[in-house]
């Protein structure tokens, strides 16, 4: 693993809060030259480190159509790879949109989206439940989202009562 610098390491906490922010702007937040703040993406783009930029969407604000699981798997690890053959063959299907090496009661952590329940379902019967290595699935629906990545999906509404004091 690579040891980032003090520039890299800021630049990546401020693209994490938004992804929209320009080199300029991040520049003067962070107090240094724009260029040295185009390089340093520029190197964490090249090396991987920054995968790709994204919005974080409350798609429940647009449809309500998708459904997401996150699904519990219990597996036996295969000799010589462990878990990652397996994982490899489950984050291979578009269904799946993470997965996620565990401790505790179960080995990996799936999350899936369908268009509804029932695609769900076929999913875990039909693709992961018949995998060889898998030992047993449990599948939770998530029914709301309150927050993701940090951010509140919630519409809250402030508190306006009078502060009372004695």
């Amino acid at each position: 693993m690579k040891q980032l610098t003090d520039l890299k390491l800021k630049v990546l906490d401020l693209l994490n809060e938004d992804a929209r922010r320009s080199p300029a702007l991040l520049a003067t937040l962070i107090g240094v030259e724009e260029e040295s703040v185009k390089e340093a993406i520029a190197e964490l783009e090249q090396d991987h480190v920054i995968v790709k930029y994204a919005a974080v969407v409350n798609w429940s604000k647009i449809e309500d159509e998708t459904v997401t699981a996150l699904i519990e798997v219990q597996i036996t690890p295969e000799r010589g790879r462990g878990f990652e053959g397996i994982a490899e063959r489950i984050y291979l299907y578009p269904q799946v949109k993470s997965v996620y090496l565990m401790s505790g009661a179960y080995d990996l952590l799936v999350e899936v989206e369908g268009r509804n329940l029932r695609e769900v379902a076929n999913f875990v019967s039909e693709k992961l439940s018949p995998i060889d290595s898998v030992l047993s699935t449990k599948t939770n629906f998530i029914l709301k989202k309150y927050k993701q990545d940090g951010i509140i999906f919630e519409d809250r509404e402030e508190d306006n009562r009078l502060m009372i004091s004695p």
